[in-house]
């Protein structure tokens, strides 16, 4: 029996959570086929409220833990989303003119493409893919869409209010 590393959300200091849905996933449900790289290649739908007071703007990412990397691999992540966004429609990851707001946009993720790029796992045991939502304290972060995604995790962990996350996962 493998052992499965940690999600990163575990090495980082808690925050408090808030509710976060898809009509698209459940916790521990299995992707469908319109989600993954080398089918639809969509981003789910989500839908968050219960934002802690003092939120600026909204992050949305999705990282594999389990990639044979040592680091996990980045899918998805979309910045600056305005404060009061309360949700991503079924799509919104495939370009940035598909975000809310005029200073949304997406950064590079592993694959490197500046988009959602869905699961890709190698032939083996189910990968874990965390959809998180960040509330943030800062307007917009001071990354661009070219900055490495560890990096943005970075910035993202250090001006964290509250994370809420769904975790899906696939195999082949």
């Amino acid at each position: 029996m493998s052992v499965r590393p940690p999600l990163p959300y575990e090495f980082l200091p808690p925050v408090p959570s808030f509710v976060l849905t898809s009509q698209d996933l459940s916790e521990g449900g299995t992707l469908a086929d319109e989600f993954i790289h080398g089918g639809g290649n969509l981003s789910p739908q989500l839908a968050w409220s219960g934002l802690p007071e003092g939120t600026r703007s909204v992050a949305v990412t999705c990282f594999d833990p389990d990639a044979p990397t040592g680091s996990g691999w980045w899918h998805w992540l979309a910045l600056n989303l305005p404060a009061d966004t309360d949700g991503l429609v079924r799509g919104a990851g495939s370009s940035d003119a598909d975000l809310p707001g005029e200073r949304s946009f997406h950064v590079r993720n592993d694959f490197p493409g500046k988009q959602y790029d869905g699961a890709a796992p190698p032939p083996g045991a189910p990968h874990r893919y965390a959809f998180a939502v960040h509330a943030l304290d800062v307007d917009a972060l001071d990354v661009s869409a070219d900055t490495p995604a560890a990096q943005v995790g970075f910035h993202i962990t250090f001006h964290t209010l509250a994370r809420a996350v769904i975790t899906a996962e696939y195999g082949v």
